[in-house]
């Protein structure tokens, strides 16, 4: 398939008058093989006529894409943009306003108001950033542009079958660049795995239903492996000489023995007992911070695959908690 990178590939000389006719049919028989993909898939063709009404090539997701900044910030500084007194205030503030439906919430799931509140504040700051990006035409012109095809088609797909089965309207399915949806941020695999109509009015709105939001964070970290009662780690200090060889959040052995090796709370007392699994590590080598993290550090990743995001998650809920 000639895809909008091959195009811009051509030299300008054979290409550039024709380039945008050439791509504007790339992309109509991408979408008619989705179609066709996704009529195959139980979609009907009314689902399929909205969700494609007006969709065309979105420059400014291809831009987004392209221009992604090497990620090279130290955790020092990711922590110092990300962690501040008026995101933790504000935090403070929605768990004030949902503490009714938060303890509902962790009645079903088992899962802590902190953790939830933490990806719910970097994820969307609380609902009120969740991208204007329409999903459907951003994961289509990802798909067909080509860098990750695959991985685009098919959560194409799958926002094909959300649509379908009428959980939202293409006009209000918005989100990312890159098609991660609502106050969650769930791209629409993720929806369709953990995606939960808490609210109970037979739709899952992550888009604007705080009940389905909330169930569904907390959905996705218990189908995570999110053990209950328990905590994600917490920060530590280390004795001099400590080798930093020896962090890495997969060199886990019981708290006791990192605790005979000399590292200490760096503020109040251990979070788990003395044969809980748990591993140091040091985001910033040896000259920054540390932290031990237990088995729940490990639900947030699958959240989010960064040690960053998780250790960001777990400070943030427990500065709001």
């Amino acid at each position: 398939m000639l895809t909008r990178r091959l195009l811009l590939a051509a030299t300008p000389v054979t290409a550039l008058a024709a380039s945008r006719a050439d791509a504007a049919d790339s992309f109509q028989g991408f979408l008619a093989s989705v179609r066709a993909d996704a009529r195959r898939a139980g979609i009907s063709s009314a689902t399929l006529d909205a969700a494609f009404a007006g969709v065309a090539p979105n420059q400014k997701v291809l831009e987004r894409d392209r221009k992604q900044p090497e990620f090279t910030m130290t955790w020092a500084r990711y922590r110092t943009l990300l962690l501040t007194d008026q995101r933790i205030a504000n935090g403070r503030a929605a768990v004030a306003a949902n503490r009714p439906l938060l303890e509902r919430v962790q009645e079903r799931f088992a899962v802590a108001p902190g953790v939830i509140t933490g990806i719910w504040g970097l994820e969307s700051s609380f609902g009120t950033t969740t991208g204007d990006f329409r999903v459907v035409e951003a994961l289509a012109t990802l798909g067909w542009e080509g860098r990750r095809a695959s991985f685009f088609r098919g959560e194409l797909m799958a926002a094909l079958k959300i649509l379908n089965a009428g959980d939202i309207s293409p006009a209000r399915m918005t989100g990312s660049y890159a098609g991660a949806m609502g106050q969650p941020q769930f791209m629409p695999t993720s929806y369709l795995r953990y995606a939960v109509d808490f609210e109970g009015n037979g739709r899952r709105d992550i888009w604007t239903s705080r009940p389905d939001v909330l169930g569904s964070i907390a959905n996705y970290l218990a189908k995570s492996g999110w053990r209950p009662g328990e905590s994600w780690g917490q920060q530590v200090t280390v004795p001099p000489g400590f080798d930093p060889q020896w962090a890495g959040r997969d060199n886990k052995k019981p708290l006791a023995d990192w605790a005979r090796e000399g590292i200490r709370p760096a503020y109040g007392p251990w979070r788990g007992t003395a044969q809980t699994p748990a591993a140091v590590v040091m985001p910033d080598g040896a000259q920054g911070e540390a932290f031990v993290v237990f088995a729940n550090f490990g639900a947030i990743r699958r959240y989010n695959p960064s040690d960053y995001y998780a250790l960001l998650v777990g400070l943030l809920g427990d500065a709001i908690t």
